[in-house]
């Protein structure tokens, strides 16, 4: 008998599948979260983060309306339907906010992130980063002999193929926005 059908009659399962089948999926949903644009704001919303054990994947934050003083943070979180649910709930209890939105489950959504990338090189290597930076639509921003700035702006999963490729071609710094996000339509 094998180890892995240790009862007699039970069902063999395979030892590559250590997931548990009956835990629930973690997911990454993106929050839109409208507040007044007033000292120590961030700080409560991050709190309510910190303070539960949830991570921030990435948090975008900047006033968008100048005269109601209103600030939109782009809040992009993981976790399981449950407590996703609870933090959307968490957030609008703040005296503070006065939308939160679930861009990932109300409709399709826009989605962008900005980074810059240096990238040092000569000869093929820089030749090539040129080759692929073009393939991904990046700008060069900054050039010297020796390295570029490229600027590229797309999904997190085009910035994250791109800083891939780059990396054996002499990726040196990296800085990211993090995510930008706004429902379709009307």
């Amino acid at each position: 008998m094998s180890a892995l059908n240790i009862k007699q009659g039970s069902t063999s399962h395979s030892a590559y599948e250590l997931r548990d089948p009956h835990a629930e999926i973690v997911e990454t949903h993106t929050l839109a979260v409208m507040v007044d644009n007033e000292a120590g704001v961030l700080a409560r919303v991050i709190g309510l983060f910190s303070g539960r054990g949830y991570n921030i994947d990435s948090l975008t934050v900047a006033e968008v309306d100048h005269k109601g003083h209103r600030s939109r943070i782009t809040v992009v979180t993981r976790g399981t339907p449950g407590v996703i649910e609870q933090i959307k709930a968490q957030l609008g209890r703040l005296v503070p906010v006065h939308e939160v939105h679930d861009l990932t489950v109300e409709g399709p959504a826009v989605e962008r992130e900005l980074a810059l990338f240096k990238v040092a090189g000569t000869g093929e290597r820089r030749v090539e980063a040129l080759r692929l930076a073009d393939i991904f639509r990046a700008n060069v921003v900054d050039s010297t002999l020796e390295s570029f700035v490229f600027e590229i702006t797309g999904t997190v999963e085009k910035i994250d193929a791109f800083a891939d490729l780059m990396r054996p071609l002499g990726l040196i710094d990296v800085a990211r926005t993090g995510v930008a996000a706004l429902s379709r339509g009307i």
